[in-house]
């Protein structure tokens, strides 16, 4: 919300921002007020009444009285999740700073949804590498979801057997490491799974799927 006057004159306006950034004057003309300071307004609404013949060279002044509220909602793994208010455009690494990041249980990647538009899902390394494409502005009503980490289980031939996060395209080789390698008595090349209900043989390049329980067996000699 903003309120303008004409120095001078009786003229004083108060005027409700809409969410397209714009907002209607006195006399009928629309105008933007979306990134613009109030000294930058100022100079566009006397230019609106000089150019609409209103007055001959009005000083304007604006002053900002109150802000609507806008926010965004952060679900899920986060260290803060909640309500975050924004006052301007903020890129999606900003709002995930403002929470305190994923938390190390998280997915490598966050959900944000849309008011109007289809849902969109971003890997997390990517947003925090600086790329605009990968960490877009976010909008105020959006609502951001950062998952748990799907999981995968490691036993048999291997250093630390237990559970482990499931990274986005993540490798049996990769899956191994993340237990600390086979032990000196296992073997990689050939990967004993349970997906499901199935029993399946993987090999290092194979990606690993949630749930997987992969086995490592003993080498032959």
């Amino acid at each position: 919300m903003i309120e303008y006057d004409v120095v001078g004159t009786n003229d004083r306006t108060r005027a409700r921002i809409y969410a397209d950034g714009t907002f209607q004057t006195s006399f009928g003309t629309r105008l933007t007020a979306a990134g613009r300071t109030p000294r930058d307004l100022s100079a566009v609404i006397s230019k609106a009444l000089r150019d609409g013949g209103y007055y001959a060279d009005p000083v304007v002044n604006v002053e900002v009285v109150g802000y609507a509220s806008r926010y965004v909602t952060i679900l899920g793994a986060v260290g803060a999740p909640g309500l975050v208010p924004i006052n301007r455009r903020y890129r999606l690494s900003e709002i995930l700073a403002r929470v305190g990041g994923v938390r190390g249980d998280a997915a490598d990647y966050v959900i944000v949804r849309s008011e109007a538009g289809p849902e969109r899902r971003y890997v997390v390394d990517r947003i925090i590498s600086g790329e605009a494409e990968q960490d877009p502005y976010v909008e105020a009503g959006d609502r951001i979801f950062a998952p748990p980490a799907d999981l995968f289980y490691l036993s048999g031939q291997i250093r630390s057997p237990g559970s482990y996060p499931l990274k986005t395209g993540m490798t049996v080789a990769q899956a191994i490491a993340k237990g600390g390698g086979v032990t000196e008595s296992g073997s990689d090349k050939k990967v004993k799974v349970r997906r499901g209900d199935k029993k399946i043989t993987l090999r290092p390049d194979d990606k690993v799927e949630p749930g997987d329980v992969l086995t490592i067996s003993e080498r032959l000699f």
